[in-house]
């Protein structure tokens, strides 16, 4: 006797996402590749540290874009995570612990957490500005705690440890982290496994319903979900991840101190969160890794880098105020409708006449630096490979005469580049008005 089928019954079959598994796998190939194109160890060095900001402002993302959860204090998290990691491995190095020192991002991510238990109940209490500002009071609590508890936190001096302790990487003798390359692996392996579990989290329920936390607390508490409890949920789960960027710079740099809880790492992380843009997963990317190259490869060459930055921020609250992941997807779309063509050549003048207005506020800045700090190293400077000497007025007359014709042409091109997006905006609404997306099913 055959079982007949249910002629009533419908069968449904969702289609593979090929274009996300094209974009993880892509993503882990570039991981594994980025090595063998940057080979030099300052290269290597900027790769490492691009991917713990990664962690650590996704993580941050977890509290700012999907909960809508401003915190001035969350490098007491990864600082935290990152102290009770370098205990861990001076552990493993006195025999005490048998535990591989590539786990040590559990030990930094669990300790945080339970942190983030603690804190974040008292934090979570409130919400917008009065969360604001517990996490920054908690923050500086923690920072002055740093240098009166010495026997924990080190006192001024940190702690250190020694990474290459410990039994090898699966037991292959040479797999000991001795080497930058290595490091950088194990820190790529982690940021991999770490960004696909933050964004599995968006599609989760918990990650929904902190997304209407976010836009309506006063909703979603109607429909029987608790704000608080929702809030106090997605701080500890960043917090594991935090603690998980921490442990990671322990790994890194075999030293931990107080900078690592300061204020200065906590206003780091928002920074790369709102110039990569907070409401899109992969913008705290963009921003971690414009952050470091600022903080770490830009400080190599200039003084000035922290005032380029704070120009490069406020340049971009002003042009691009939803982050540069915000540019990335408008021009993805004007790309896909196939009208990129008609903004080549707005996108060239704007391209051309902001390199000329960047070299003048360069020289301008460079310039008026050594004048006022360095003057006693001696007259001249060196800027792109050109020898330029300071107490010269042709030099600041260029630098002038660069910044004025800039500034102008960068005006002009602007503005036209501005009248035909617009055109392409109001032709890409009544495309869309005419020919409606249907819904996913």
């Amino acid at each position: 006797m055959t079982a007949r089928a249910d002629p009533g019954a419908t069968i449904s079959f969702r289609p593979r996402n090929v274009g996300r598994v094209f974009l993880w796998g892509g993503t882990a190939l570039v991981l594994l590749l980025l090595p063998l194109l940057f080979r030099h160890g300052f290269a290597l060095t900027l790769l490492s540290q691009m991917g713990l900001l990664i962690i650590f402002a996704l993580s941050y993302n977890m509290l700012l874009g999907q909960s809508g959860m401003l915190s001035f204090g969350h490098a007491v998290y990864a600082g935290l995570g990152a102290f009770f990691s370098i205990h861990a491995l001076n552990l493993i190095g006195a025999g005490t612990w048998l535990l591989p020192v590539s786990l040590l991002p559990l030990v930094g991510g669990v300790s945080a957490a339970l942190v983030g238990v603690v804190f974040g109940y008292v934090t979570t209490q409130r919400a917008g500005t009065p969360f604001a500002m517990i996490t920054l009071g908690i923050g500086e609590m923690v920072a002055a705690a740093s240098l009166m508890l010495p026997g924990f936190f080190g006192g001024e001096g940190g702690i250190t440890g020694n990474r290459t302790i410990g039994a090898p990487l699966f037991g292959i003798r040479g797999l000991n982290l001795g080497s930058q390359l290595q490091v950088y692996y194990l820190i790529a392996c982690w940021c991999l496994v770490s960004m696909a579990a933050m964004y599995a989290l968006t599609q989760t329920p918990l990650g929904r319903i902190a997304n209407a936390v976010r836009d309506n607390p006063e909703r979603a508490q109607f429909i029987g979900y608790n704000p608080q409890r929702v809030r106090w949920l997605m701080l500890v789960l960043s917090s594991f991840f935090a603690g998980v960027s921490g442990a990671l710079t322990a790994i890194n740099f075999e030293i931990v101190s107080a900078e690592n809880v300061g204020a200065a790492r906590s206003g780091a992380v928002l920074l790369a969160t709102f110039m990569g843009g907070a409401a899109f997963f992969f913008g705290p990317i963009l921003g971690a890794i414009v952050i470091v190259l600022f903080a770490v490869a830009l400080s190599e060459i200039s003084k000035a880098w922290l005032l380029y930055l704070g120009l490069a921020f406020v340049l971009q609250v002003m042009f691009a105020p939803g982050g540069l992941a915000s540019l990335v997807l408008m021009n993805l779309r004007v790309i896909r409708l196939g009208r990129f063509r008609r903004l080549r050549d707005p996108y060239l003048g704007v391209l051309a006449t902001a390199a000329v207005l960047i070299a003048g506020v360069v020289l301008l800045i460079e310039i008026t630096y050594h004048h006022s700090l360095d003057l006693a190293l001696g007259p001249t400077i060196s800027i792109a490979g050109l020898r330029v000497d300071t107490t010269r007025p042709e030099a600041w007359a260029i630098a002038l005469t660069l910044l004025t014709a800039g500034a102008a042409g960068f005006a002009h091109a602007r503005r036209g580049l501005a009248h035909e997006w617009s055109a392409i905006a109001q032709e890409i609404e009544h495309h869309l008005r005419q020919h409606p997306v249907e819904p996913e099913r």
